[in-house]
């Protein structure tokens, strides 16, 4: 059986002393359920860079996991804003997110590019979270998988079987990010299915079988039952509605008695 997994991208938003707040009364909420969570899923909150030290003070003790929103992959060097590995596991992070569309999109990250972050983190022991996903025009003109499968064997391309055991995907139809529109479970457990087979010719059954595929883009506390009663969805990547601890937590526990 597949572990579960729920992801607040908090992306540009929240100071240090918010950061804190939030995850205080995030705990609150979800402390007191943390046995019953560890059985079949993992929350991690993936902040931007400057609140990574302050939502590494207010998790200590806490099941939730620490998470980053990109890395380089070089060790160290002339790059400026960016953070390199050693940056990262000095805050106890231990998923980071490469691919988002906002970074595709709005930054021009390359399929290239993406895959090198890609095998960076997982080289470094972190569990990537490889992010795919087409546009609205994309959709629209009927390359969704055409799109996605790309995406995904530039990801994938320098990761191996071995590494792919702590690997999680998520698709974020972009047209679905922070636009309030969803794609319907049927939509997402179309691509899902195809992300898994493609999966299982790239690792085989076992490895493929066991790795979680989320999906991301306007999760929100109202849908997220219907997206996770499809077989292939195992989780939400949560923009907008993990900035509220009451919603991010009704998700994080979907399912749960």
């Amino acid at each position: 059986m597949r572990r579960k997994l729920f992801a607040a991208n908090w992306k540009m938003n929240l100071t240090p002393v918010e950061g804190r707040a939030l995850i205080a009364a995030l705990r609150a909420i979800l402390d007191p359920r943390a046995a019953q969570l560890a059985r079949d899923r993992d929350v991690i909150v993936a902040p931007a860079f400057p609140v990574l030290a302050a939502a590494a003070q207010a998790l200590a003790g806490a099941s939730i996991a620490l998470g980053a929103q990109n890395m380089h992959f070089e060790e160290k060097g002339a790059f400026t804003g960016e953070v390199s590995a050693a940056m990262l596991r000095a805050f106890g992070v231990t998923y980071v997110i490469v691919g988002h569309s906002e970074r595709r999109q709005l930054f021009l990250e390359s399929d290239e590019l993406v895959g090198k972050r890609a095998a960076a983190v997982a080289a470094a022991r972190f569990v990537p979270i490889l992010c795919v996903g087409e546009t609205a025009d994309e959709r629209d003109r009927g390359r969704t998988l055409e799109v996605v499968m790309r995406q995904l064997q530039a990801g994938l391309a320098g990761i191996s079987t071995e590494q792919a055991r702590r690997v999680v995907i998520a698709y974020e139809p972009v047209w679905a990010i922070g636009t309030g529109r969803t794609a319907t479970p049927e939509q997402a457990a179309t691509v899902h299915g195809a992300l898994r087979e493609a999966l299982r010719d790239r690792f085989g059954a076992t490895t493929a079988d066991a790795l979680p595929i989320l999906y991301g883009g306007s999760v929100t506390p109202e849908n997220v039952d219907s997206l996770l009663a499809k077989p292939d969805i195992d989780g939400a990547l949560v923009g907008g509605a993990s900035l509220k601890a009451d919603s991010f937590a009704r998700i994080a526990t979907s399912g749960l008695a």
